[in-house]
């Protein structure tokens, strides 16, 4: 056989995906495994692919074409795939590629049906799976009608499905290559495909049988509705029997037909429990000779089951490492804002400065709450403070807690066991307590920019482990503790007993309005007073919507009126420049890396607002919260007991007040913090590069803090390991974080349970009170908002440094959130009418639709 554009299957492992595909290397693997059996065949190889092209230059060409080409002109990349398909059916196939196809089908039988089936390059990896992006062709029969299904193969490399799926996965279209696998045909009663993890759920104890009766494309093209087996720790614990109507059956000249089933046969399972039990055996074989769950697609013929395909689902979210114990995991992104996939330089260092230990899964941080959940005091106070928080969070871990085998029961602690935290010891209203906590921090940061200022090499990372330690006793400190919880539970108290007393929803929400002392909401403000220097000078307007560098500030002195601007720029980003989306990930760039970033917001405060507008806002949520607490004192003491209730809702209005903005401090105290220590880390990233270790400085994120200190130590970096965390954080951004997740993999989502809401309502969480109609503003990036005064903003999910862009809209609607994340405190701060917590909002509310945000009751309305 000629190696080179021929191998057979029992030849190729899965090492060879750049000869074979993806494809072709997965069934060389299947094929050399003990007891499971692969139909025979052989792999035409990339080579002689790459012959084809070589025949005719001008594919080469309109492919290069095509990587240029916008992913999404649908009409330009419909007309080039298709021109660069007929180019490639129309190469006349060289006569010593030929010569080795028809030698390796002599092998099968020149006769023998087969299946001819693309194999690309880019196809079955851990991290794409590709499923359905090429052709495949059954029971095609004799040398000439395998080679033109060969080309056709070949071909299917660009059809327009298979092109979007490579620009979207980031896949370049010229470093893929095509190989074609002819296999032996074999001709089954039954068919389908085997998930040997619930693909839905996650759960990797459920494995998932779909199957029917005839060849397994009925099933795969969607032509029936298959049987459904679920199956768990060797048992069929769920069946769904379709009443299948078709087949897809092969015929004696070639090609195949549909077959309607008698009557009979319709209701008849295509399996027995007992083979269906047999074939999950069989798949957890494969499962472990692979090292992670497989999507099998399997025949069964009279002596037993053929795979004919095994490849990983890429759909699943990862499973924290852990023991074989049943463990219960909390998204920590969830509640943090932020949701998407952090590199390995943010998650270890937010593992190193965190309270609590965190396990990693998918790029993000879990927290191992199955002890907490085991005792039945802890589990009341879990439940309580993360049920008040975000619902959906409770109610999924409720739903773990219903299964009564799952976590473990244990005993409370007894004295001197671990407290249920969320109920420390109370603390006086006193604003000197915020000062002083507030002069602390300041402190503390001042001392570390004087102490690692001198720090470089190994000695640099043993002062950071020394900084850490620091770090967590700062937010360790009891005192910090009871101010954050002192402003938050008054909040709760009022709104409980103001519900009760007056029958009001949600009052906290306005008597919290331009509360002192809150670094949050004053970042906001202050982009307004940035905006006011801004505003008279049309020169450094005109300047700011040209700019796409980050050293504008520099060339912005040059304009009239552009010194002052830079001045006013430069103030605001040395008080907040360490913030950016996504903070909590130390690589994230910071606004002082990329200033450029806060101009569309400057441009849309100079357009939407008038000079002044900081301090009106302020003195207006000020005046709006002094006059609720007269009406709700003056409304308490006409009910019976009243004196008392209004004393004692006075006393928790001064709490809140006093309290309540100190809530956003030490996210700016940890933000500021890491601004320091990222600094430090970039200057002895640059060193690296400067010698040669490394090619620019941001690869040192696909570090841990400990490869970063280990590589400054040996002068060593693993560039190989670099690239394959690069390929592995892409593989993480596909995927969405569970707020819920198991050892066994399941993807746990709570419900709402409320009743009574408009159909066609989307719900969430009521996190700051009043109603609001307006213009939805889909946005997914900060830097692209384009906000009008009046628009409601909807968005996965914002942290701190979105609060710039509180200031100029009406509403907010975010799919991730809680009654005390970031965003719904600084909702309540501005008076916007907030809805969090809404499943999906970015997918069902289209840019530009009127929306009505019912922010006391807690759901959404598309009125267009």
């Amino acid at each position: 056989m000629n190696g080179q554009y021929v191998l057979d299957l029992q030849e190729v492992d899965e090492t060879q995906v750049e000869v074979v595909g993806g494809k072709g290397a997965q069934l060389g693997a299947l094929s050399r495994i003990d007891g499971v059996r692969v139909p025979g065949g052989f792999c035409v190889t990339t080579d002689a692919f790459r012959r084809i092209l070589a025949e005719a230059p001008s594919i080469q060409d309109r492919i290069d074409e095509l990587s240029h080409v916008n992913p999404d002109d649908g009409e330009a990349v419909r007309t080039l795939s298709a021109r660069i398909r007929s180019a490639v059916e129309e190469v006349a196939i060289p006569a010593d590629v030929t010569a080795a196809i028809t030698r390796g089908l002599s092998r099968l039988g020149e006769r023998t049906a087969c299946a001819v089936r693309s194999s690309a390059t880019a196809e079955d990896l851990p991290t794409a799976s590709f499923a359905g992006q090429q052709d495949t062709y059954l029971n095609v029969v004799g040398p000439t009608a395998i080679l033109r299904h060969v080309s056709r193969c070949w071909a299917s490399l660009f059809t327009e499905r298979a092109v979007i799926y490579r620009r979207r996965n980031g896949i370049d279209h010229r470093a893929v290559h095509m190989a074609v696998v002819v296999q032996q045909m074999v001709f089954p009663q039954a068919a389908g495909i085997l998930f040997t993890a619930d693909p839905v759920t996650g759960n990797r104890t459920v494995a998932t049988v779909d199957a029917g009766f005839g060849l397994g494309e009925a099933l795969v093209s969607g032509l029936v509705t298959p049987d459904v087996f679920k199956v768990r720790h060797g048992e069929v614990v769920d069946r769904t029997i379709a009443a299948k109507q078709l087949a897809v059956e092969a015929l004696a000249a070639g090609g195949t037909r549909e077959t309607a089933l008698d009557a009979r046969r319709r209701e008849q399972p295509a399996l027995t429990d007992t083979q269906v039990v047999q074939l999950v055996q069989l798949g957890r074989r494969l499962e472990a000779h692979f090292g992670r769950p497989q999507d099998i697609e399997w025949c069964l013929v009279d002596d037993g089951f053929h795979i004919v395909q095994s490849r990983p689902i890429t759909t699943l979210f990862p499973i924290p490492d852990n023991d074989q114990e049943n463990h219960v995991y909390v998204s920590v992104g969830h509640q943090q804002m932020m949701t998407d996939p952090m590199k390995p330089l943010g998650l270890s260092m937010w593992q190193l400065t965190a309270m609590v230990p965190m396990h990693e899964a998918g790029g993000r941080l879990f927290v191992d709450v199955t002890r907490r959940l085991a005792s039945p005091a802890s589990r009341a106070a879990l439940l309580d403070v993360i049920g008040r928080g975000d619902p959906l969070i409770r109610d999924a871990l409720e739903t773990v807690l219903d299964r009564e085998d799952f976590v473990p029961s244990l005993p409370d602690e007894g004295p001197g066991g671990p407290r249920a935290r969320g109920a420390p010891a109370t603390i006086e209203t006193d604003p000197a307590i915020v000062t002083e906590l507030i002069e602390r921090s300041q402190a503390a940061i001042a001392a570390l920019r004087r102490d690692i200022r001198t720090r470089t090499g190994p000695a640099l990372f043993d002062f950071l482990l020394e900084a850490f330690q620091e770090h967590k006793r700062a937010l360790g400190d009891p005192l910090n503790m009871q101010a954050i919880m002192a402003g938050m539970e008054a909040t709760w108290w009022l709104n409980d007993n103001l519900q009760e007393w007056l029958g009001e929803k949600s009052a906290a929400d306005t008597l919290t309005l331009s509360a002192p002392g809150n670094i949050t909401s004053e970042m906001g403000l202050a982009l307004l007073d940035v905006a006011d220097v801004i505003r008279p000078h049309p020169e450094v307007i005109g300047f700011l919507q040209g700019v796409e560098d980050e050293d504008f500030l520099d060339e912005l002195a040059k304009v009239a009126g552009g010194t002052e601007a830079r001045d006013a720029i430069e103030a605001y980003l040395d008080r907040y420049g360490m913030r950016c989306v996504g903070e909590i990930d130390i690589t994230r760039p910071r606004w002082s890396e990329r200033p450029a970033s806060l101009v569309p917001v400057i441009l849309d405060n100079v357009r939407n607002f008038e000079p002044g507008a900081a301090q009106r806002r302020f003195e207006q949520g000020r005046r709006a919260a002094q006059q609720k607490e007269q009406d709700v004192l003056s409304r308490l003491r006409a009910l019976p007991d009243g004196e008392r209730k209004a004393d004692e809702a006075k006393r928790m209005i001064d709490r809140v007040r006093t309290f309540i903005g100190y809530r956003e401090y030490p996210k700016y105290g940890i933000v500021s913090r890491y601004f320091v220590y990222k600094q430090a880390l970039m200057e002895e990233a640059e060193r690296l590069v400067q010698a040669n270790l490394l090619r620019e400085k941001e690869d040192v994120f696909y570090l841990t803090f400990q490869e970063f200190h280990d590589s400054v130590r040996s002068n060593q970096v693993d560039q190989q390991l670099i690239q394959q965390r690069k390929d592995t954080f892409r593989s993480w951004q596909a995927l969405t974080p569970p707020r819920v997740l198991t050892s066994d993999g399941e993807a746990v989502t709570g419900a709402y349970r409320r009743d009574g809401l408009p159909a066609g309502a989307l719900v969430g969480l009521p996190v700051s009170a009043g109603t609001v109609e307006g213009r939805a503003r889909v946005i997914l990036d900060m830097a692209e908002a384009d906000l009008e005064a009046g628009d409601i903003l909807v968005t996965p999910f914002t942290d701190p440094s979105w609060s710039p862009l509180f200031v100029g809209i009406s509403g907010l609607v975010t799919e991730v959130g809680g009654l005390m994340t970031h965003g719904a405190v600084i909702a309540r701060e501005y008076g916007l009418p907030a809805v969090v917590g809404v499943e999906r909002a970015t997918r069902l509310i289209r840019d530009g639709q009127r929306i009505r945000v019912h922010g006391t009751e807690g759901y959404v309305e598309i009125l267009s």
